[in-house]
């Protein structure tokens, strides 16, 4: 793994890095609390279809895991961020394309699903990570890619997901792998979402195999995920990962 940049502010160390996997580079985020010592829970975040690692909403996640105490990492997703020549600076150009791979290359989930599990693998190397329990936050195409994830990797114990539903090139794979899903799950959904209907959205909720899940539906488009939710969300990972909010050696 290279560390390309490493810097603390308020609390928290940011490191973006790159890790190298079968030939093609996996673009990375990592916060922890800074000056952190001994291990801690890691939690994934997974961004939307337009956006990437870097994204405001991701980062501001990411830096509010850690001042919890846990650590985070976001990766570039298959047509995102870093692994693009323009560095995703075009969200529309990012989004066609994923809606592209997602309809034509049958690989692009299970691809996204060994991306994370070896970044994974990597990052519980480093002292102030270690081993131990994992979580995972990612809506919209964060679940598109991060549904199978978490149901594949028996390290995830708690989720947070939604902005989506049972509908999509890859619908009879999410429902299948919703099935497996046997972790605490808080699944966030839109009312008045315009790119996938409640119905669907609710039909994806109901396959989830786990009985320890609930559903947080506020009113809006896509988009609209109120800021209260958000930060909640991510409270209910770390409530589940440390039972506290504030680990030791932070």
């Amino acid at each position: 793994m290279d560390i390309l940049d490493d810097v603390s502010a308020e609390g928290v160390r940011t490191r973006r890095f790159d890790l190298a996997r079968e030939g093609s580079i996996i673009p990375g985020l990592l916060w922890t609390p800074a000056h952190a010592t001994g291990g801690r829970p890691l939690v994934g975040i997974g961004h939307g279809a337009s956006g990437h690692k870097a994204e405001s909403y991701v980062s501001t996640m990411g830096r509010h895991l850690a001042q919890a105490g846990l650590a985070a990492v976001a990766i570039d997703g298959p047509v995102h961020g870093d692994r693009r020549a323009d560095g995703g600076s075009d969200p529309y150009l990012s989004f066609l394309e994923f809606s592209a791979a997602w309809a034509n290359d049958p690989t692009v989930t299970d691809a996204t699903v060994a991306d994370w599990q070896h970044c994974f693998d990597a990052l519980q190397q480093l002292d102030d990570v270690g081993p131990g329990p994992i979580g995972y936050w990612g809506v919209s195409m964060g679940t598109i890619l991060g549904l199978p994830l978490v149901a594949a990797e028996p390290r995830i114990s708690v989720a947070v997901l939604g902005l989506f539903g049972s509908v999509g090139p890859t619908a009879d794979r999410i429902c299948s792998d919703a099935a497996k899903v046997s972790c605490p799950i808080r699944f966030l959904a839109q009312l008045d979402d315009e790119l996938f209907a409640f119905d669907h959205v609710l039909d994806l909720f109901r396959l989830l195999g786990t009985e320890e899940k609930s559903l947080h539906l506020n009113p809006g488009r896509h988009s609209a995920v109120p800021s209260a939710e958000f930060f909640d969300s991510g409270n209910f990972l770390v409530a589940h990962l440390l039972g506290t909010t504030t680990a030791a050696g932070a």
